[in-house]
Parts: C-alpha cells; sequence; structure tokens
C-alpha cells in the first residue's frame, strides 16, 4: 500500500504538476479515486507510469497526465450534462462524474462496457451506453470528450453542445495531432483554443478526411 501511495505521488508531482495542472481540486481528485482501480489486472504494474495502457479490443486508457489537463481545461461544474465518447475502464467517466451533474458515457466495444460498469458500480449519475458515437449522439451536453482521436472533428459535436458548453477533441493524424478546446460561444460563435500536441489512439470508425484518388 505505501509503495502504491508513492507511485500516486510520484505521478502528481513528476508528471502531472510539470503539465501545468495546478488546480488543487483536480490534483485532490486524483488522490481520491484511485486509478489501479481501473487498471486491467495484468497491467497493475503500469498504473501510474507516464504512458498509454491497453484494455484490448484496440482501445487505451489516456497517460494520467492528459487525463489531468483536459480536466482542468474543461472547468467541469457541478450543474455540467457530460457526454464522454469512449468509456474505455471507466477511470475518466469516474473523474467526470466527480465533478458533473451527469454524465453519459458511449463505448462502441460491449466488452468494455460491461469492464467499466463493473469499475462504476458506485457512481449513481453515470449512463453507460453502448453504441458508435464516432460521429455524434443524441442529446444536449455542456461538456463533450472524445476519448480517441479523429483525422476530421465531425460538426454533429459542436450542435450538440449548449450555448457555454466545451468539447474536448483531438485531431489529427499521427505522428502529429492536435488537442483542442472549443466553446460555443453563441449559437454560431465557436471558439477554439489548441491546447497541446499529442498523438493517441483513434476512435474507432472516426471520421476520415476526404482523399483523392488517382
Amino acid at each position: 500500500m505505501l509503495n502504491m501511495e508513492q507511485a500516486r505521488f510520484n505521478m502528481i508531482e513528476q508528471q502531472i504538476r510539470p503539465w501545468d495542472v495546478l488546480d488543487t481540486r483536480i490534483l485532490e481528485l486524483l488522490h481520491r479515486i484511485r486509478r489501479e482501480h481501473f487498471v486491467p489486472e495484468n497491467r497493475k504494474a503500469m498504473a501510474f507510469m507516464d504512458m498509454e495502457i491497453p484494455l484490448g479490443h484496440g482501445a487505451s486508457m489516456w497517460p494520467p497526465k492528459l487525463e489531468a489537463r483536459v480536466l482542468q481545461e474543461l472547468h467541469v461544474k457541478r450543474s455540467d450534462r457530460v457526454l464522454e465518447v469512449g468509456t474505455g475502464s471507466g477511470y475518466l467517466t469516474a473523474l467526470l462524474a466527480a465533478l458533473a451533474a451527469h454524465v453519459t458515457s458511449v463505448e462502441i466495444v460491449p466488452e468494455l462496457s460491461l469492464m467499466a460498469k463493473a469499475h462504476l458500480h458506485h457512481c449513481e449519475n453515470v449512463a453507460l451506453e453502448i453504441g458508435d458515437a464516432s460521429h455524434g449522439w443524441e442529446g444536449k451536453y455542456d461538456i463533450i470528450v472524445l476519448t480517441g482521436s479523429t483525422p476530421v472533428l465531425p460538426k454533429s459535436f459542436q450542435d450538440s453542445l449548449n450555448i457555454g458548453g466545451r468539447l474536448f477533441a483531438i485531431v489529427g493524424e499521427a505522428p502529429v495531432m492536435e488537442a483542442k478546446l472549443i466553446t460555443r460561444a453563441a449559437p454560431d460563435v465557436f471558439e477554439t483554443v489548441n491546447i497541446v500536441e499529442t498523438c493517441i489512439s483513434p476512435l474507432q470508425n472516426a471520421e476520415q478526411p476526404e482523399r483523392f484518388v488517382f
């Protein structure tokens, strides 16, 4: 247990703080919600490493610093309704649920959704859905998070934001992708901030750019 707590402390101090995550609310949350409980049993030793952790079925957990940075950039409020595209292990779902009013999380792989359900049994404000949300999902939301990258960002996600809503997406193709925060300032006004360059696994069935055929 002592080694686990030391590893968690090191993760926060050596990975997350240097990535400009200084919001005490987020840092306290990372202490409280145990990341190791959401990692596959055969990869427990990787729980606090600065890397993507494979979950199977082509999915991965984000590196810890990316999870923390996204939470800080989104400024999640207790009144927010959240859409998460790609449930994975349910760890980011749990973090969002601790901050927001409600989280709808959609996973295309039934086996992953079932795994997340076991991890999230204590979260009463989470609805887990199985389906393909790579091009959007029904409803209006204050926050939308895409946990896989997409070469092209479908407009449907922006249209699903409430006024003042925030969308986080990693857009582009390997080796260079851009993490973007898009805010709906007015019905037809969207403000985009490029946060950081990164590279993560793509969403299944992500929208593709039109390509010339010779």
